[in-house]
């Protein structure tokens, strides 16, 4: 084999394992986080909880901008379920509720 064929060889290899991974991608099979691309400021949101109910569906407790929501997700929606107001700091609960463990 001359070494033009195996450069050729190697970049159909490539080629192939790029189109699945677009594939897998579309599907949501696969991720490739790309390190970088974040702005280095603080995240504002962030997945607190996810409770799955079937193989499809699942309800997600996410932070938004310091606020609270759950969604419902499905195959085929996203639906919000609560808005909550800000998460309460313990400095802020009435003595009661701490001092009960409730």
């Amino acid at each position: 084999m001359e070494l033009t064929e195996q450069i050729a060889m190697i970049l159909v290899v490539f080629a192939l394992l790029g189109g699945l991974l677009f594939i897998l991608k579309r599907r949501g099979m696969a991720s490739l986080p790309l390190v970088g691309r974040r702005s280095g400021g603080q995240r504002r949101m962030e997945v607190l909880e996810r409770v799955p109910l079937t193989p499809q569906h699942a309800i997600h407790l996410v932070r938004v901008s310091g606020k609270v929501v759950l969604i419902g997700t499905a195959p085929s929606s996203c639906t919000i379920l609560d808005s909550a107001l800000p998460e309460a700091s313990p400095a802020s609960l009435p003595q009661n509720i701490l001092s009960t463990g409730q």
